[in-house]
């Protein structure tokens, strides 16, 4: 069986880098609303171009952001797989002008090719390879979601209700490597304030009280609640105020990325961002913010599952490995719930977030394969 599965998947290689090609050229910025609608509506006809009219169809409004498409394909086996996949990008409209999709020395690039569409195209193909091999499978659930890169804040309910009933919720994010993602940290986006007194640095320096300095000494203070020991990094990668060099500053921000490993850090970090205070008391401090995700911790059915893509892998003469990571994904609602859930199903490459961003074709119909082979082990 494990012969006849990648036989087939590398013959259908020319046509899975057909369908990559034209889904990297869907610009989808995940603040370009117009552009998400189109490459929604385009993602949803490829899919059935190439699967055929699903059994059940399910469209969430995303409001201001990516609308939310389920498709749910009958399988021939009981229970249903998740497979989730997210459409939009970090990449601003436009950006195909300069660097446009491509395929140099085993190498394809573009805008989103490794985060994650090439893993978007591996979920389609999967099913259909599911089909044209004949192989047993049960039902399979698509998610697909347009607002992934800031956070899931539309789409994480109905990431959380399709998962509910689901064998196993498949993440098709690119892979580490080729390991697996079993865990992830969680992350928590806030903004912190301060509040001072305006005054001439020259004429009158000490009647001002500076927002600024106060700011320092906040950023002092956050930067000192890391603790890479426990996994914890904290993060002040914005920062803004004032309005000339001779005025104290009457206003100054800064915006803070946390991430953590034990979700017992979640409310350490709150106290922190709660305690913040400045030197100086005519300078007020407020922070404003929220845990964006959970961290993806391997629990017990996650654990089991990735033991099950482990002897899919040896069926091929493969060693899966995992590895945990400091990025986020909407893994990470589904392993809070204490659901199985394997993130990384997608592409081999490197690159996310960055202009040398790329995926390596020849392990394209590789990972297609292990996507297929572990599906059907779930019949």
């Amino acid at each position: 069986m494990f012969a006849l599965i990648t036989d087939w998947t590398r013959q259908a290689l020319p046509a899975m880098l057909d369908d990559l090609k034209a889904v990297v050229e869907l610009e989808t910025h995940s603040y370009d609303k117009a552009m998400l609608v189109k490459g929604l509506r385009e993602i949803r006809a490829r899919a059935v171009a190439r699967l055929g009219t699903p059994d059940d169809e399910i469209l969430h409004e995303g409001g201001q952001h990516g609308d939310i498409l389920e498709l749910t394909y009958q399988g021939t086996a009981p229970g249903t797989v998740l497979m989730l996949c997210h459409y939009d990008t970090v990449w601003p409209t436009g950006t195909l002008r300069s660097w446009p999709f491509a395929v140099v020395d085993d190498k394809a690039t573009g805008p989103g090719v490794f985060d994650m569409k090439t893993g978007l195209v591996q979920s389609i193909w999967a099913l259909r390879g599911l089909r044209e091999l004949g192989l047993p499978h049960p039902s399979v659930r698509y998610l697909f979601n347009g607002d992934e890169e800031i956070g899931s804040p539309a789409s994480r309910e109905h990431i959380e209700a399709a998962g509910i009933d689901a064998l196993a919720t498949l993440v098709f994010e690119a892979s580490m490597d080729g390991a697996l993602k079993t865990a992830r940290k969680g992350v928590g986006l806030f903004n912190v304030c301060a509040t001072g007194v305006e005054a001439h640095a020259g004429l009158d320096p000490y009647a001002g009280a500076s927002a600024i300095h106060a700011l320092a000494e906040v950023v002092t203070t956050l930067a000192a609640a890391g603790s890479p020991e426990r996994g914890t990094t904290v993060n002040v990668g914005l920062i803004g105020g004032g309005t000339g060099r001779n005025v104290a500053a009457g206003r100054a921000t800064c915006g803070v990325d946390v991430r953590v490993s034990d979700p017992a850090e979640m409310e350490r970090i709150d106290e922190v961002f709660a305690r913040l205070r400045a030197s100086d008391p005519r300078v007020s401090i407020s922070s404003t913010g929220e845990w964006n995700r959970p961290p993806m911790t391997p629990n017990p059915a996650s654990q089991r599952l990735f033991k099950e893509a482990q002897e899919v892998a040896a069926g091929f003469g493969w060693l899966l490995d995992e590895a945990a990571v400091g990025g986020a994904s909407d893994g990470n609602f589904v392993s809070a719930l204490g659901r199985p859930v394997l993130d990384g199903m997608g592409a081999i490459g490197d690159g996310a977030h960055a202009r040398h961003e790329h995926v390596l074709v020849e392990h394209i119909p590789d990972r297609t394969a292990l996507a297929i082979g572990l599906v059907s082990a779930l019949a």
